[in-house]
């Protein structure tokens, strides 16, 4: 089984003629981007070096070296590159803490234990995240709608909102 890549970035437009940038973090810290070599959804291999607040020389990883981007074309051809690290690149997590893509595969329950499904995917399109649920469903991923995460057990606990059960019924 290969390893879980997780999202970090996203290779914006190019900012100037010789090659540079822009990378959209989704981490909470940049710098993290710039300390391993990154993965895209191709296999091709990329180390990164900040220049500016989110603007950044590329480097191509060809035979084992890295290889600046240093034209604006190059770098244009690489905007909306998707930058992948492994799980296990990033650091371990308290015991109530866990990073969203852990959530990708888990049963969800709900209150009295009963399996709706699990976790396909998880959603963000920045107004809060939301759990794609393999039925089709949609939970907002709110304490009140997920009060119980338990990774190390496999599942969680969901409390769909009246919203979503009554759409559910209305389908049946």
């Amino acid at each position: 089984m290969t390893e879980r890549l997780i999202l970090m970035g996203v290779i914006g437009k190019p900012h100037g003629v010789r090659g540079q940038v822009r990378v959209h973090c989704h981490g909470e810290t940049p710098e993290r981007l710039a300390r391993h070599v990154l993965a895209d959804a191709g296999g091709r291999s990329f180390v990164l070096e900040w220049a500016a607040d989110g603007v950044a020389w590329i480097s191509e990883i060809v035979n084992g070296a890295p290889r600046r981007i240093t034209d604006r074309d190059a770098a244009a051809r690489l905007t909306n590159t998707r930058l992948f690290l492994p799980r296990s690149a990033l650091p371990e997590l308290e015991n109530d803490e866990f990073y969203l893509a852990d959530l990708i595969g888990l049963a969800a329950r709900d209150e009295q234990g009963k399996t709706l499904g699990s976790v396909a995917a998880v959603l963000d399109h920045g107004a809060g995240a939301s759990l794609e649920l393999t039925d089709g469903r949609l939970i907002p991923f709110t304490r009140a709608c997920v009060p119980e995460v338990r990774i190390g057990h496999g599942y969680l606990v969901v409390n769909p909102p009246v919203e979503v059960d009554a759409r559910e019924e209305t389908k049946g």
